[in-house]
């Protein structure tokens, strides 16, 4: 990294007072203290690490702000208040701010609702020091890569101190990257700000990974076998068939076991004991 970056990491955290629809394992009738409480995990999940974090809190009361205020020093906090702009435009707005700052070399798009294990967060971001063919990661496996057929494709693997990371076609919004790969890709992940009544990120995912999107049986057959996924290739190939035909294949990597989960009680990841790890941060 050069000796210009202050940072390890610089982060955009993007979190919200309204509930999701999926049910968490915890703190289900509170969506501060669930707030609260994978924010914390955050922090300790991050560990020694040096990171400028941008809060983007969307229609957020006080106190949502002083979770952040108790964990992290003024130098390296940035507070930036919306009035409820929603889900695709904050994300915008991460896109923005991590492209521009000039703290870190490596960025991070986070979410208000993912749990992370203590001290782990550093493997993610060594996989990619380490592996300069590495574009994108996740700390978060999903129990979908494990049970899906559309998700059962050639992968490759990689070991880094003991943990495995394997290819996957697509993860959530939440993910890490080079600031310089955020940049090339940022018209390709801006599709998703597009989509005003569909939560579909796969898209922008399966148009730089490239999985799927050549395969003319997917093409005609997953509309009729999952409209999400219909929709995600659909919606590639509408907003983004310069990046399907003329741009390069991008990389993404994902744990297993994993280092975080997101909160949906129903989609927690395979091979981790996740409610003993809720009680030990609790």
């Amino acid at each position: 990294m050069s000796n210009a970056k202050r940072h390890d990491l610089a982060v955009a955290y993007r979190i919200c007072s309204r509930r999701s629809h999926m049910p968490p394992p915890v703190f289900a009738d509170s969506k501060y203290e669930l707030a609260a409480f994978c924010l914390r995990s955050f922090k300790a999940g991050l560990g020694d690490l040096k990171v400028k974090i941008w809060a983007l809190l969307d229609n957020c009361p006080p106190e949502y702000e002083t979770l952040f205020t108790e964990l992290w020093s003024p130098e390296d906090l940035v507070l930036l208040r919306f009035d409820g702009i929603g889900n695709q435009q904050t994300f915008g707005r991460q896109l923005e701010i991590l492209t521009a700052q000039d703290d870190a070399e490596y960025v991070y798009l986070a979410e208000d609702d993912y749990f992370y294990l203590p001290g782990k967060f550093h493997l993610a971001l060594d996989l990619l020091k380490h592996n300069p063919d590495a574009d994108f990661c996740s700390p978060a496996d999903h129990p979908d890569l494990h049970r899906h057929d559309f998700h059962r494709h050639k992968m490759r693997l990689k070991v880094e101190q003991g943990q495995v990371w394997r290819t996957a076609n697509g993860t959530t919004c939440t993910f890490l990257t080079r600031k310089a790969t955020l940049q090339a890709c940022h018209a390709t992940f801006l599709s998703y700000t597009k989509i005003r009544r569909w939560n579909v990120d796969a898209c922008m995912w399966l148009s730089l990974t490239k999985h799927h999107v050549f395969n003319l049986y997917d093409l005609v057959s997953q509309p009729f076998i999952s409209r999400y996924r219909g929709a995600s290739l659909a919606f590639a190939w509408f907003f983004n068939w310069r990046q399907i035909l003329f741009g390069r294949r991008y990389s993404l990597y994902m744990p297993v076991p994993s280092l975080s989960t997101h909160m949906d009680a129903a989609l927690l990841p395979p091979y981790v004991d996740w409610q003993q790890a809720f009680q030990r941060q609790a």
